[in-house]
């Protein structure tokens, strides 16, 4: 039976660092790496939701995971989200990010034309057979993506001996189970739910928050292991009350969180790529707020 240990615990999804004219700042991409290792994550996804991947260009992926990977690989575990809305420049990403030796590569189905399954089936197998040696997970976030991982996909595609599992995204943990009961691997990944999907057999979190506040994701697995789940449900509770602070800006949610990284002294990551929104001045109150709420709980909980 495989070994999956490397993958389980908590993964920050990589937040995109820009310098000021919007540009990928390589530097930047470095020295965000350099913070997560020092957190002492499991590891990293690079290149997803989080990291604001549908704004960029191939080369501009390439060029953040092969800083990423120059600061973190052999170090920590490392997915690299590779899908575009054609399998060309998807192939083209995962045949790089098998070069650049990343640990798995994940991908979601193509979005906005409506595909059928064995269409979906047969552009994750050919992005899989771009990296021969690296395993694959499928990523559902299907409030997004338009579609939804159903379990005769997902059969279809566990056929693939490198499909290894399913980043879930979707909102009932019943998914998780289901999912697990067809022998995949499963990561969470609504941040609201963490402790539900480890309850339901997940095997580790993957989340757009955990990077700003990793010490309390941390936290909660480690208490959910102990066994403590009324402390794992407080901590919960307590990132709950932060992600809804976060996504009550004007500014999108990452243009907040790379705020509070700075104001917590992390490094600058810059702001968002447009069409998201960038930080509102009104914004400012917030990002104190969220601060003092990320301080206050690693005080109390991590301390």
């Amino acid at each position: 039976m495989k070994d999956y240990s490397k993958y389980q615990g908590i993964i920050p999804a990589f937040y995109a660092c820009y310098d000021a004219r919007g540009d990928i700042s390589p530097e930047g991409v470095r020295a965000l790496a350099e913070h997560f290792l020092k957190k002492g994550v499991k590891g990293l996804y690079v290149g997803g939701s989080s990291g604001e991947c549908i704004y960029h260009s191939v080369e501009e992926r390439k060029c953040i995971l092969e800083n990423v990977m120059a600061v973190a690989k052999g170090k920590i575990t490392i997915i690299a989200h590779v899908a575009c809305n054609n399998t060309a420049d998807s192939r083209a990403l995962a045949a790089h990010a098998e070069a650049q030796g990343v640990d798995a590569i994940a991908a979601i189905p193509p979005i906005y034309f409506h595909l059928p399954s064995y269409a979906i089936a047969a552009y994750w197998n050919q992005i899989s057979a771009a990296a021969p040696n690296t395993d694959f997970i499928i990523y559902n976030i299907p409030q997004l993506a338009g579609v939804a991982l159903t379990i005769p996909l997902l059969r279809e595609m566990l056929k693939n001996p490198r499909v290894i599992g399913v980043k879930n995204s979707s909102m009932p943990v019943q998914d998780i189970q289901m999912f697990r009961d067809e022998g995949a691997i499963v990561f969470n990944g609504p941040d609201e739910q963490l402790l539900s999907g480890l309850a339901a057999g997940a095997i580790g979190g993957i989340g757009g928050t955990y990077g700003v506040m990793p010490e309390l994701y941390m936290k909660i697995r480690e208490l959910f292991l102990a066994g403590q789940m009324e402390k794992a449900r407080e901590v919960q509770d307590t990132c709950c009350r932060i992600i809804y602070k976060l996504c009550a800006g004007k500014g999108n949610m990452y243009a907040v969180i790379k705020a509070v990284l700075r104001e917590m002294g992390a490094p600058d990551c810059g702001s968002v790529r447009l069409p998201l929104a960038p930080l509102a001045e009104e914004d400012g109150p917030i990002v104190a707020q969220c601060a003092a709420m990320i301080r206050e709980a690693i005080a109390k909980y991590c301390g």
